[in-house]
């Protein structure tokens, strides 16, 4: 199996069955990564596809970078942090704060139901980490990247990488465990 680096440097010189067989082994890995990040799956789909377009244009301009993986994901937070600046997400936030949150009327099993609760309450959780910790967290147990590469993904030092990355867990456990204390089954499920 060719490297992420061995395809770019293949399609740089003119073989697009490289860049094929690079789109399809990370685009679904960029899109769970964006809709983590976005909590919209059309508009992770939208930057997933501008990602890949970027990284044309960059490699056909220009020397890719040494070490591939984190660079496309620096792009795609790149693409999420210009998202995040733009009018137009200020304008879906407000309008969504508008619209009342409805309920799925579907009865479904306890147990699905309870794995869905801690699923949300683990997403209202690193909602609350600041972005640099939720990133790190994301990048690490979602992406599954190495240390090193978050390192190289957000240009900071790897120790800070491992302190933030701490720091995440610890208050990712306290708010956890106070979410299961704080309230009862009966309230929880309701």
């Amino acid at each position: 199996m060719l490297s992420d680096e061995e395809l770019i440097r293949s399609f740089k010189h003119g073989d697009k069955a490289a860049f094929e067989a690079f789109v399809h082994r990370y685009h679904s890995p960029l899109l769970g990564f964006l809709q983590r990040m976005l909590h919209d799956t059309e508009k992770a789909e939208d930057l997933v596809q501008e990602t890949f377009i970027r990284i044309i244009r960059y490699v056909q301009k220009g020397q890719p970078p040494a070490k591939i993986r984190p660079w496309i994901y620096q792009v795609a937070l790149n693409l999420c942090r210009d998202y995040w600046k733009s009018a137009g997400y200020r304008a879906e936030r407000k309008g969504l704060e508008q619209i009342p949150e409805q309920r799925d009327p579907r009865p479904s099993v306890i147990e699905i139901y309870e794995r869905q609760e801690e699923r949300q309450a683990i997403i209202r959780a690193l909602d609350e980490l600041p972005d640099i910790q939720k990133q790190i967290v994301i990048l690490r147990f979602y992406q599954e990247l190495k240390l090193q590469e978050i390192s190289d993904t957000l240009h900071i030092p790897l120790g800070t990488v491992k302190t933030y990355l701490y720091r995440a867990l610890q208050t990712l456990k306290s708010t956890l465990a106070e979410g299961k204390e704080g309230a009862p089954r009966e309230q929880r499920m309701s």
